[in-house]
């Protein structure tokens, strides 16, 4: 049975979205949506839910159908009520009197402190914010869940736990989830729908195996684009051949045969349908600089505390050399930001006992919430005074980097997470650095800009030491990983065992 049927479906919003979009999604389904940041993702969920029209088609939706939409903002005017009272109010109001104990199953599942059920949802974290807004769709028990961007804001261990909260739902539920990120896409879909502005692809895969797939098929679709291409010219050039000798000759009938394969060449090229190529949303590109350091950080037992005092952990004496691409991994709260923050301090140039930097390091910062762009510059200004480029090359590199012509004069506070991200990127490749400190250096960035990041670093051979949660993006750039654990940073082999014990809660 089709819980819910989309037939052609198409969405223009000043440029056209996707179209021709034709999907059954069945009861049991874990769907996983993937396209690039501004590509429809979070219109087609809306359009699941009934909350938008499409421009063209139809979706048919299965008589009583119950759907629960997770959208990737909170909306403002829920901010004042407690955790417990916002998951309470989704309930019909008879339900709500009588049956207030789902509220806490639902709450339970989650794993909510009990402490935090009577705090305002303005008050919490973005992390439980969204776990908040995904138990008040829960409680209502629906047939079809539609998340967007689920992990957004959340630690590895929150990921983990949402993981295992998807797995363990009924199995007649569907699920529809729209995230740029990877493992968890690996981790709860069965299927994939790649979609695109024309002929979106759709496979019974989860991302990483629908990935290689999509990827053969487009080179498929390339290398027969080249050979039509190849016979039109061939065509053309036989056509031009002929209608010379034809002309010379008087012949009619090989004049007639120069329009003949005119027109076989025409309706070729007609056919002949390019690969696709996605539309890039900006360039990342890297410069990173050389440096005949032997280390550019040392850390002689450096105390790692809370600005109240509270020792965290000590780093005991560590190295980072020119090429260490190093992954800092603890759990929430253990030091890891209190560690970055002390590093970006002593590179700035203030005396921190415990941290010696090379007189060549050259940084290149990315804060987590990019605090070091203020809200009100806006981006044409910071990128022309602070890299001292001109007016017209400053218009250039952010246009290149995904900020178009009509946004760089807008403050970068109204810019949207992937136009800050990929600021942000363009701002590390002007300053040249030999030393990258990142921190949650994905956050808002599609699948193809973290991929164009990890190809950057690696490529370039970049020396970093970073903070994510992002699985796959530390799996692909980091070679040496420094874990907080037992008040003490060790070295460990690689991220796995700690991935899963994060998952394990």
């Amino acid at each position: 049975m089709t819980m819910i049927n989309l037939r052609k479906l198409g969405v223009t919003l000043g440029a056209q979205l996707f179209s021709g979009l034709s999907l059954a999604v069945a009861p049991g389904d874990r769907l996983g949506l993937v396209a690039a940041n501004g590509r429809g993702k979070s219109t087609l969920l809306r359009c699941l839910a009934g909350a938008a029209e499409p421009g063209s088609g139809d979706i048919t939706r299965s008589r009583g159908l119950r759907i629960g939409h997770v959208e990737q903002d909170i909306p403002p005017r829920l901010g004042h009520l407690a955790f417990r009272e916002l998951v309470l109010g989704a309930l019909p109001a008879e339900q709500a009197q009588s049956e207030r104990w789902r509220v806490e199953v639902a709450l339970d599942a989650l794993d909510v402190p009990e402490a935090l059920r009577q705090r305002p949802l303005g008050e919490l974290s973005g992390g439980w914010q969204r776990l908040a807004m995904l138990a008040r769709v829960a409680v209502t028990e629906p047939d079809l869940l539609l998340l967007d961007e689920p992990t957004n804001h959340l630690d590895l261990g929150r990921i983990g736990q949402l993981e295992n909260w998807l797995g363990a739902l009924p199995r007649d539920m569907a699920v529809v989830v729209a995230s740029h990120d990877r493992a968890f896409l690996d981790a709860v879909t069965n299927r994939t729908l790649f979609l695109r502005q024309e002929r979106s692809q759709l496979f019974p895969l989860p991302y990483s195996r629908a990935r290689i797939a999509l990827d053969e098929i487009d080179a498929a679709d390339a290398r027969r684009h080249q050979r039509d291409i190849k016979a039109v010219q061939q065509l053309r050039r036989q056509a031009a051949k002929l209608n010379n000798i034809g002309i010379n000759s008087g012949s009619d009938l090989l004049l007639s045969k120069t329009r003949q394969l005119r027109q076989r060449a025409e309706t070729l090229e007609e056919a002949a349908k390019p690969a696709h190529r996605e539309r890039s949303a900006g360039a990342i590109r890297l410069s990173h600089a050389g440096t005949h350091a032997r280390a550019l950080l040392a850390l002689d037992d450096l105390p790692v505390a809370t600005p109240d005092g509270t020792l965290l952990f000590r780093t005991g004496k560590r190295w980072i050399n020119p090429g260490d691409r190093i992954v800092l991994l603890g759990d929430n709260g253990a030091g890891k930001s209190c560690l970055v923050r002390l590093l970006q301090a002593a590179i700035a140039g203030r005396e921190i006992p415990g941290i010696r930097a090379t007189p060549s390091l050259v940084p290149g910062i990315a804060s987590q919430d990019l605090a070091e762009f203020p809200g009100s510059e806006t981006p044409h200004r910071l990128i022309s005074r602070r890299f001292d480029v001109g007016d017209q090359p400053a218009r250039s590199l952010l246009a290149g980097a995904g900020i178009a012509i009509d946004r760089q004069e807008s403050p970068i506070g109204a810019l949207s997470g992937g136009q800050k991200a990929r600021l942000a990127m363009l701002a590390l490749r002007l300053a040249r650095p030999n030393f990258y400190l990142l921190d949650e250096p994905t956050n808002h960035l599609d699948i193809e800009g973290q991929e164009a990041l990890e190809a950057e670093l690696t490529a370039q051979e970049a020396s970093c030491l970073l903070v994510s949660h992002d699985r796959s993006f530390v799996r692909t750039v980091g070679n040496r990983f420094w874990q907080i654990e037992n008040r003490r940073l060790v070295e460990v082999e690689g991220p796995e065992a700690f991935f899963a014990r994060a998952a394990a809660g």
